[in-house]
């Protein structure tokens, strides 16, 4: 099954933790591919009591619209080495869940390979598909069984609060 939490609500890169620690806490072996994430987060330290493997970034790079050409240039090596090697761990069944955790943003600028996700998501052995972000475009809806989305109402941020630690990261 893949699922899709989008929106441009709080609470898709949480949801998708939830279910990491639900599927883990039953028995299951869950792995987390972070795309335009380098920061340090509390989850990170819970995952890692939880023995998940957290494939993601160690160049810290800033927001897609502050990047140098170079510097998308080097993200893009990167997210295309870990989808490669989240995608050998699902086809192989070394995991039973895989969370794509800010992929649906990886993909639409360009940051990833297209084709290299689709072909994930059309053959994941027996793992269970988490992909987050905002904007998910047709084709991974299209291959989607579940499509959750986050409706942003209201949020401190738009009053000047910064991001907190512990609450949002």
């Amino acid at each position: 099954m893949i699922h899709i939490y989008c929106g441009d609500g709080k609470g898709k890169t949480t949801a998708s933790l939830g279910l990491i620690c639900r599927h883990v806490g039953t028995g299951g072996k869950a792995v987390l591919a972070q795309f335009l994430k380098s920061s340090s987060t509390g989850e990170l330290a819970t995952l890692k009591t939880l023995g998940v493997p957290v494939y993601r970034n160690d160049l810290p790079h800033g927001f897609f619209p502050n990047m140098s050409e170079e510097m998308k240039k080097a993200v893009r090596v990167m997210h295309d080495k870990t989808l490669a090697e989240v995608t050998q761990l699902a086809r192989a069944n070394a995991c039973s869940l895989l969370v794509l955790d800010e992929l649906c943003a990886a993909l639409s600028q360009g940051l990833i390979d297209r084709e290299a996700v689709l072909s994930l998501l059309d053959e994941h052995g027996k793992a269970e598909l988490v992909i987050t972000g905002r904007n998910p475009e047709e084709a991974l809806v299209e291959r989607a069984d579940y499509v959750t989305e986050m409706k942003l109402v209201k949020h401190p941020f738009k009053k000047g609060v910064k991001a907190r630690k512990g609450i949002e990261f």
